[in-house]
C-alpha cells in the first residue's frame, strides 16, 4: 500500500471549502494529475454519487471510477477510486479553525500489480504528486488570484487579425485553458438571472451555475420547453432553487412586464447575464413594428439592464455579462444602420452591428455604474456548435464543424465572468477564453465619438410601450 498524507489550511468558510471539494469535477483545477472529470450521477452530490477522473500518473495515464462512500456534510467525504492498475480510497476531513478551515487529506493506494525493483520510485513519485495536488487544492481554496490580462501570444495573435480569428476555434478554448485559474468561489448565496437558457449557450451556463449552488432565474419564451428545462435542471443538479420567468424579449412590452415582475419580487440581482439572441436571415418586424433583430439583440438587453439596474446595485459587487459575438468585428457602431432597411437587409450583419451595440453599451454602463459597485463585461464565445448557429449559418457550420467549440467550451467564459473573483476586479471589458481581448482587429470599424454618444439617445427615442 503507498499512503499519501497532506494538512493544509485554508481562509475559507468550512461549508464553502467542502462544497468545492465535494464535487469531484473540480480536481481537473487543483490536482495536477487530473486531465478531465466527469460525473456520471445525475441529482445532488450524495453517496453513491460517483465521477470518471482521467489522470495522468507516475504509472502512466488511467481512467479513474470514484463513487463516493461517505459524506458528511462539512466535516468528512471519503470516495474510491479503481482503475486497471490500483484502487485507491480517498478520506478528506475538515474542520472549522479560527482563521477558516483545516482540511486532512488521505489518499491510500492498493496497487493490482507488483512493481518490484520500482516500488519505491513510484512512492515517491506519487507522494510528491500528493503534495503538489493538495498544494493545488490550497490555492484553489484560497482564491487569490491576479487581475486578467491578456497574454503577449494573443495580443499578437490579435494584432495580426488572421491569427486571432482562427483562436475561435476549439483550438483558441485548449490553448487557453492550459494557463486558467481554478474557480472556487461560494455560489450558495447568488442570484443569477439568465436570458435565453433553452439551449446552447444559455443551458451550458445555466447547468454550471445551478450545479455550483446560484439561485437561478431563467428568462424564455416557451412554455412548453420552460417546464422540461426546469424538470430537467432540478433532476440533473440537485439544486430547486431554479425558477422561470416566461418572456418573449422581442417584444418590449413583455421586457417591460418582465422588469416589474422581478422588481416586484424585490430580490438583489447578483449576476445579469444578457444571452438571447438569434440570427434572422429573412427581415421581419415585430408585432409593435421594430426589426426584429434590432429588437431581440440590442434595445431588448438595454431596456432589460436599464430597468433592473436598481435590483444590481442592491447586490454587492453585482455583475453583468453581455454575451456578443465575434462578428461584431466586421462592423463599426453606425446608429443610423442598426435599424435595417428591407432593401439593404443582411441577417449577419444586422447581428454583428447590434453586438457592436452591445459592446459599446457595456463599455459605458461600467463607466457610469461604477458608482453603484457594479461590473459590466462582454464576453464572445468564439465559434461554438449550437442550435442556433446550425440554423442560422448552415454553411458555416458545414464548414467548420470539425472545429467549433462545443455548447460548454463556448460557455465557459460566461461562467467564470459570473463566478470567478478575479473577474470582479476589471469592467468594461470584452473577454474571451477568460482574457480580455481587444474590441477592434480592424482599423475601419473604430467606434466614432459622435455615434457613441448618440447610441443611447437613440434607443431611449423608442416608445415605451402602451399600457
Amino acid at each position: 500500500m503507498i499512503v499519501l498524507h497532506e494538512k493544509i489550511d485554508v481562509p475559507r468558510p468550512v461549508h464553502e471549502a467542502f462544497a468545492y471539494v465535494q464535487d469531484f469535477c473540480t480536481t481537473t483545477e487543483w490536482d495536477a494529475t487530473a486531465i478531465t472529470a466527469t460525473r456520471l450521477t445525475p441529482g445532488p452530490i450524495a453517496v453513491g454519487t460517483r465521477f470518471e477522473v482521467v489522470c495522468d500518473m507516475p504509472v502512466g495515464s488511467v481512467t479513474l471510477c470514484y463513487t463516493i462512500t461517505r459524506l458528511e456534510p462539512d466535516k468528512v467525504l471519503e470516495l474510491h477510486g479503481t482503475c486497471r492498475l490500483f484502487e485507491v480510497t480517498d478520506v478528506i476531513h475538515f474542520s472549522e479553525t479560527a482563521s477558516g478551515t483545516h482540511i486532512d487529506y488521505r489518499a491510500s493506494f492498493e496497487l493490482k500489480v507488483p512493481l518490484g525493483p520500482a516500488h519505491g520510485p513510484v512512492k515517491r513519485g506519487m507522494q510528491r504528486m500528493g503534495r503538489k495536488s493538495v498544494e493545488g487544492l490550497r490555492l484553489a481554496l484560497e482564491d487569490d488570484f491576479p487581475v486578467p490580462e491578456i497574454s503577449p501570444a494573443n495580443a499578437r495573435a490579435d494584432h495580426w487579425v488572421l491569427p486571432g480569428l482562427a483562436l475561435f476555434s476549439r483550438l483558441g478554448y485548449k490553448k487557453g485553458r492550459k494557463h486558467w485559474y481554478p474557480m472556487s468561489a461560494w455560489m450558495g448565496d447568488k442570484h443569477v438571472v439568465i436570458t435565453g437558457a433553452s439551449s446552447g449557450l444559455g443551458l451550458a451556463t445555466a447547468t454550471a451555475l445551478a450545479e455550483r449552488g446560484a439561485t437561478l432565474t431563467l428568462v424564455l419564451r416557451n412554455p412548453d420547453k420552460a417546464k422540461k428545462l426546469l424538470d430537467q435542471l432540478r433532476r440533473d443538479t440537485g439544486n430547486h432553487n431554479i425558477s422561470i420567468e416566461l418572456a418573449d424579449l422581442s417584444l418590449m412590452a413583455e421586457v417591460e412586464a418582465l422588469v416589474k415582475r422581478l422588481q416586484a419580487k424585490a430580490r438583489p440581482i447578483d449576476v445579469l447575464i444578457n444571452n438571447a439572441g438569434a440570427l434572422f436571415n429573412s427581415r421581419t418586424e415585430t408585432a409593435e413594428g421594430i426589426e426584429k433583430s434590432f429588437a431581440l439583440l440590442l434595445l431588448s438587453p438595454y431596456r432589460l439592464t436599464e430597468g433592473l439596474r436598481p435590483l444590481l446595485a442592491a447586490a454587492p459587487r453585482a455583475r453583468v455579462i453581455n454575451v456578443v459575438s465575434g462578428g461584431m468585428y466586421s462592423q463599426p457602431l453606425a446608429i443610423d444602420k442598426l435599424v435595417a432597411k428591407e432593401s439593404d437587409y443582411s441577417g449577419s450583419v444586422a447581428y454583428a452591428r447590434a453586438k457592436r451595440g452591445l459592446m459599446v453599451l457595456t463599455e459605458q454602463w461600467a463607466d457610469d455604474w461604477a458608482a453603484d459597485g457594479i461590473v459590466v463585461n462582454a464576453m464572445h464565445p468564439g465559434w461554438a456548435d449550437t442550435p442556433g448557429v446550425e440554423s442560422a449559418l448552415p454553411g458555416f457550420h458545414k464548414l467548420t464543424r470539425r472545429i467549433l467549440r462545443s455548447p460548454e467550451e463556448g460557455a465557459d467564459t460566461i461562467i467564470w465572468l459570473a463566478v470567478a473573483t478575479e473577474a470582479g476586479k476589471v469592467s468594461g471589458k470584452l473577454f474571451l477564453d477568460r482574457e480580455p481581448r481587444t474590441t477592434h482587429l480592424l482599423g475601419k470599424t473604430a467606434d466614432r465619438p459622435e455615434e457613441r454618444k448618440r447610441l443611447q439617445p437613440f434607443l431611449d427615442s423608442f416608445p415605451a410601450p402602451a399600457g
